[in-house]
């Protein structure tokens, strides 16, 4: 991917003095996603930023597999994510996996032990977390805490040979029950979890929570600055005391940055999973949630991303940004990229009774006027053709230029046409216009005989392409803040029941569909191809955004 530079930001003066002060010679990030779901835009940014800076000082970055978790890890994420960053633009320098570092983890736990700052404890987790205290309320010290260093050694051994169940012990830190940080209160480094992995089988039954192994991870990749959003600050400390007190050669810097919120839109990684889990949506890679899978079968390209994340830029805030900014950025992206062409998506059959039966022709038109090298395309005209239904109306009010009886409006890349009568079906639906049409005035032709007011897209009824279209419209009705205490419920219940329309139409038969393929449709927007269910026979179309929008950046 060409590099480009990310703007000035703290992060990167921070590591501009390092190089200068000689505290680093290099610059090595990484970025650390735990393989329990898809990726969403929020770990675009993270993973632009992390790769972004290393490359603009020649540094590396690696991807990481925080994988201590099998419970809710799989290798299905492991390969997702491994495709999402590539698609992204982005090349690791390191793949690593957390669970290759399991024994070195479990040799630095017995390294605390001995020197008396870790030891097994026999209380239930509920009790520990009452033995915490709370904000205002100093913990108190468990029983388990005054153990010597023979006897954690030995149950610590026994956790690991599987001598026990699931809950039944874990090893802590000794820190302090006092300290105002939660998080320092002898924090649980390893649980034991009786479950396959699937980087390391049933090798272990004993994991380390995060808090004990990302440091660790860290330091034994010679990570310079670990860089996380502003959720783990309260956890630097611990951090920090983790390298230090397990005799690790290099010290990471934490530095930690807002997180990407957008407007509408579901960014938490455990929601995802539930509308996933519920069948809300059409899996993980559904073309409204925001997740990388996602937003590549809606149309999105890495380039937009890329440039929509660029944008955001760096900052400890983490405001929510207009879902109308990325969307800016998508837009003009594709509008030099994608040929223009006509589609239908609510058919309403016009026959044009004074063109010749059983005649067609061929029009020809650009294929995209903002970029003339694209070419030309030719579109065929009959005497039956498709319309969209809401470019008729019976009783027009006042400024409608479009069709309606005696009306005539200029057909796009064609003829003028002139409305002079219509069928109805016995519900009274307006299903077939009559029209005739003035073989004077095609385009291109130099007519100046008159003028007229509207003009309106159309395919040709027999040579044409049946297609289905997919509308979507926001998946979270508001931004209303949820109730406390009850998240769960107040989510779902704010699930747009129409964030998806799903019409069936025709395209030009000109086009050369295949999956992914992006284009714009006169009127209706940028449409991609859908990978998932368009056919050859069939084209499923995805429409990715409208052609204009209210949004203005800020000055």
């Amino acid at each position: 991917m060409e590099n480009k530079e990310t703007s000035s930001n703290f992060i990167k003066t921070i590591m501009q003095e390092d190089l200068r002060s000689g505290k680093h010679s290099d610059i090595i990030t990484r970025f650390p996603p735990e393989p329990n779901g898809y990726l969403h835009i929020g770990h675009a940014k993270s993973i632009a930023l992390n790769f972004g800076l290393a490359d603009e000082f020649n540094g590396k970055t690696n991807l990481r597999f925080d994988d201590t978790n099998p419970l809710k890890e799989d290798q299905e994420y492991v390969d997702a994510i491994k495709e999402d960053v590539q698609w992204l633009g982005f090349e690791w320098d390191g793949l690593h996996f957390a669970s290759n570092y399991f024994e070195e983890m479990y040799e630095r736990a017995i390294l605390l032990i001995k020197k008396g700052m870790a030891y097994v404890e026999d209380l239930s987790i509920e009790e520990i977390r009452e033995y915490r205290g709370t904000l205002t309320e100093h913990g108190k010290e468990s029983p388990s805490r005054s153990r010597n260093v023979e006897e954690n050694l030995d149950l610590f051994k026994q956790m690991r040979d599987g001598k026990f169940g699931n809950g039944e012990k874990v090893l802590r830190a000794k820190i302090d029950m006092s300290s105002g940080n939660m998080n320092m209160r002898d924090p649980v480094l390893y649980r034991i979890s009786h479950t396959t992995h699937h980087n390391t089988g049933d090798s272990w039954c004993i994991y380390p929570m995060y808090a004990f192994a990302h440091p660790l991870e860290d330091a034994i990749e010679g990570v310079t600055h670990s860089i996380c959003t502003t959720e783990f600050e309260e956890q630097r400390p611990l951090y920090n005391w983790v390298v230090e007190h397990t005799d690790m050669a290099v010290q990471p810097q934490q530095i930690e940055f807002g997180r990407l919120n957008i407007t509408n839109t579901v960014m938490s990684k455990r929601k995802l999973k539930q509308l996933v889990d519920e069948g809300v949506v059409d899996g993980w890679d559904d073309p409204r949630l925001p997740t990388i899978s996602g937003l590549r079968r809606r149309g999105f390209t890495p380039e937009a991303i890329r440039e929509f994340i660029y944008e955001t830029g760096v900052s400890k805030g983490s405001g929510a940004v207009d879902v109308q900014m990325m969307e800016h950025f998508i837009r003009e992206d594709l509008k030099m990229k994608a040929p223009r062409t006509m589609s239908v998506i609510r058919p309403l059959k016009v026959v044009i009774t004074n063109y010749p039966e059983g005649e067609s022709e061929m029009l020809e038109a650009e294929i995209n006027p903002e970029n003339p090298e694209m070419g030309t395309r030719q579109i065929p005209f009959s005497r039956e053709i498709y319309i969209e239904q809401e470019d008729f109306m019976e009783e027009p009010p006042k400024k409608y230029h479009r069709l309606y009886p005696g009306n005539e409006v200029r057909l796009k890349h064609a003829y003028f046409i002139k409305c002079e009568d219509f069928v109805k079906d016995e519900e009274g639906n307006i299903v077939e216009l009559h029209c005739t049409y003035d073989p004077e005035t095609k385009s291109g032709s130099g007519f100046t005989g008159r003028k007229v007011k509207g003009t309106i897209h159309w395919v040709d009824a027999n040579d044409s392409k049946a297609s289905e279209f997919r509308l979507y419209d926001s998946l979270i009705l508001d931004e209303d803040e949820e109730e406390e205490g009850n998240e769960e419920k107040t989510f779902m219940d704010r699930i747009n029941p129409e964030s998806l329309e799903i019409l069936q139409g025709f395209v030009e038969s000109n086009m050369d569909v295949k999956p992914q393929d992006k284009f714009q449709f006169f009127r209706h927007g940028y449409f991609n191809v859908d990978p998932k269910h368009s056919t050859a026979e069939k084209p499923v179309f995805n429409r990715i955004v409208s052609l204009k929008s209210s949004f203005k950046f800020k000055k």
